[in-house]
């Protein structure tokens, strides 16, 4: 039986003035998937991301999450919405003024009536659900570059999202903490059911944990391929696609 989506993209066009970016692109997630948004340079990968997170408006269309509206929602439904949602920023985006448990309690404190005792238990919870346990009084100039982004994904979890998105989140990582960080996302999604939003360009995340994707061009202004990563380095549908899958490898 064919799974319902969980995020429904209808005659999405994103433009910045008269300047169109991607016009009227389509695209389903379904519950669980590791939804991967792929393409060259320019292509409107991180545009479309922050469209899908509610940070910036689209020209036309609709995003539909689990039947509502999310394009159209009142500010109030948009953030019921939002709090169902997990966000990773590429840099972390850890404030760098306070400790790591308290960047990760910070929505507890903000959306929840929980007592402290019961934040400061979830806030351990994290850490150790990411492996960093024992580092809740570390400040983010502290730690590496790989745990930043770790923090940063205990954040994104504080609220026990549905739907976490992801922008580059192997940038500025070296392989292994690159892979270390690919494993902790797909144990995420395989222990908690969560499902994952991915924008990158690394092959080794594409291929390691993706599920599903699209592939944007930006010639097109739009999407040139959907699938299963594998699928579609098995049998690229145009040159383009095969390009950035092999990196021009014969």
């Amino acid at each position: 039986m064919t799974q319902q989506p969980v995020i429904n993209v209808r005659n999405l066009t994103i433009a910045y003035g008269d300047f169109v970016l991607l016009k009227n692109i389509a695209f389903q997630v379904r519950k669980g998937d590791i939804f991967v948004i792929m393409g060259g340079s320019g292509c409107g990968k991180s545009s479309l991301l922050r469209v899908l997170t509610g940070l910036t408006p689209a020209a036309s269309g609709s995003i539909t999450i689990d039947g509502i509206n999310f394009a159209a929602a009142t500010p109030e439904n948009k953030e019921k919405i939002m709090h169902r949602c997990g966000i990773l920023y590429q840099s972390g985006a850890l404030f760098s003024s306070m400790t790591l448990a308290e960047n990760i309690a910070l929505p507890l404190r903000q959306y929840t009536n929980y007592s402290d005792r019961l934040i400061r238990e979830l806030t351990e919870l994290k850490l150790a659900l990411v492996g960093l346990r024992g580092f809740g009084e570390f400040y983010p100039s502290e730690i590496s570059g790989g745990m930043k982004k770790r923090a940063g994904l205990a954040r994104a979890l504080a609220l026990d999202p549905e739907i976490v998105y992801f922008d580059e989140p192997s940038a500025g990582l070296d392989p292994i903490s690159s892979r270390l960080l690919d494993d902790l996302i797909l144990d995420i999604n395989q222990s908690l059911g969560t499902t994952i939003v991915l924008v990158t360009h690394e092959l080794a995340s594409i291929f390691n944990i993706g599920t599903d994707s699209i592939f944007l061009d930006a010639s097109l202004k739009g999407i040139s391929a959907t699938g299963n990563p594998k699928e579609l380095l098995k049998n690229p549908p145009n040159d383009q696609i095969r390009q950035f899958l092999t990196r021009g490898d014969k």
